[in-house]
């Protein structure tokens, strides 16, 4: 089912009978009533639904200056503040702040959490309606389309019709792509970082071992286990803990960890952490389930399963860009194995193959997938260079006095 047919009819500026209310976190939330149902590529309507979003920066008086951020399988709004549960810095301020590549001085940056997520939007941790109770495995299927299509009624609720860019990495490229395909008219810019137009089947392979580990968790109880106050805790640590090899690379292992031993000066011949490297996947898996939910962990990995943008075109990539006018910068990291960079020039050979603006840069660096969040000078300047590029050419001035979106 196309995105296109669900386009929102509503308007630059329009606003829905929708409803903006802050949550505990300091995000905002957007509810959409019975009344303004969310159609999904499953076939289903999704109704009523809610975004949670955190927003930085200040609108511009034209609501020319803003850049929606889409964010990774694991993330969530909390972009470029501390995050509510775990106290940690956002997860890309890095990028986005006061004089940063996104500068928040001159952009007004909006991140909302996907539908199908779990901190603040609509997901199977929600009440279903009809029951009372959580969705669990009774909330449809979702897709990135759909997450896009979500984002979109978010857009229309704050007025705001055109981006000046759209910029995320990995899932988030993805989104970033669906938006240009979809929403050619809305889109002046984008940003897709270590990412691909569709899921390789080695991804879904390790999706799926993810999957099948919290699934076989008991405390799972086949997806209903807020009903029973349990917690499919160690398969979702699993998940996480074979997910996170595929963002790293093999030096960054090597150089972190190599064979150092945890906190002891000999093998225990046992099968406690004797390695570095199995306390901290061990650390990351356990810790990952006190900010993650487990079915939305399924939910999220399905819909990268999915995508698959050449689909609706007859498998030829380059349909999906047919006519567009938005700005492309496709980034991709030498050490990536999980989005190599073929997958970026695939995309960027489709571009040029409808005479699309875009420039490509593979960044060199050997710290694997995850490199789009950590310290990488060449990617800010990629980013920098090309958001000052792109604001020129719109006529964006430096930033003054402005005015809010509806809160």
């Amino acid at each position: 089912m196309s995105d296109a047919k669900h386009k929102s009819k509503q308007g630059q500026g329009a606003k829905s009978r929708a409803r903006t209310q802050p949550d505990a976190s300091g995000s905002q939330i957007a509810h959409f009533p019975q009344s303004e149902p969310l159609p999904l590529d499953c076939g289903v309507e999704l109704a009523p639904f809610s975004l949670a979003y955190q927003t930085y920066g200040t609108l511009n008086e034209d609501r020319t200056n803003v850049v929606l951020i889409c964010h990774a399988l694991t993330g969530d709004q909390h972009v470029a503040n501390t995050h509510p549960v775990t106290g940690k810095p956002g997860w890309w301020e890095t990028m986005v702040g006061p004089g940063k590549a996104i500068d928040t001085e001159r952009f007004f940056v909006i991140c909302a959490n996907h539908i199908g997520a779990c901190m603040g939007s609509t997901g199977p941790m929600s009440l279903n309606p009809g029951t009372g109770k959580p969705y669990g495995l009774d909330f449809p299927v979702i897709t990135i389309a759909d997450m896009v299509r979500a984002q979109a009624r978010l857009l229309d609720r704050l007025g705001i019709g055109d981006l000046f860019c759209v910029a995320g990495g990995s899932m988030g490229g993805m989104q970033v792509l669906e938006w240009a395909a979809s929403y050619k008219d809305r889109v002046f810019s984008a940003l897709p970082i270590a990412t691909a137009a569709r899921h390789s089947s080695q991804n879904i392979a390790f999706h799926e071992v993810g999957r099948q580990a919290i699934m076989a968790d008991p405390d799972w109880r086949g997806g209903r286990y807020n009903d029973d106050e349990t917690l499919p805790r160690k398969g979702l640590a699993v998940a996480r803990m074979a997910a996170h090899i595929t963002y790293l690379s093999d030096n960054a292992l090597h150089r972190k960890f190599g064979r150092n031993l945890q906190d002891r000066e000999a093998l225990t011949f046992g099968f406690d952490a004797d390695f570095q490297v199995e306390s901290y996947l061990r650390h990351q898996g356990y810790t990952f389930v006190d900010r993650f939910d487990a079915n939305s962990y399924l939910y999220m990995t399905r819909a990268m399963d999915y995508f698959d943008l050449a689909a609706d075109h007859d498998g030829a990539l380059a349909g999906a860009f047919e006519g567009t006018s938005t700005r492309f910068c496709c980034v991709s990291f030498t050490s990536d194995w999980l989005f190599p960079t073929g997958e970026t020039r695939a995309v960027v050979q489709a571009l040029n193959a409808v005479a699309a603006n875009v420039s490509f840069v593979e960044i060199e660096s050997d710290k694997g997938h995850d490199a789009f969040l950590l310290e990488e000078p060449e990617l800010f300047e990629t980013v920098s260079g090309f958001l000052t590029a792109a604001a020129r050419r719109r006529g964006l001035a430096r930033p003054g006095a402005g005015e809010d979106a509806e809160k």
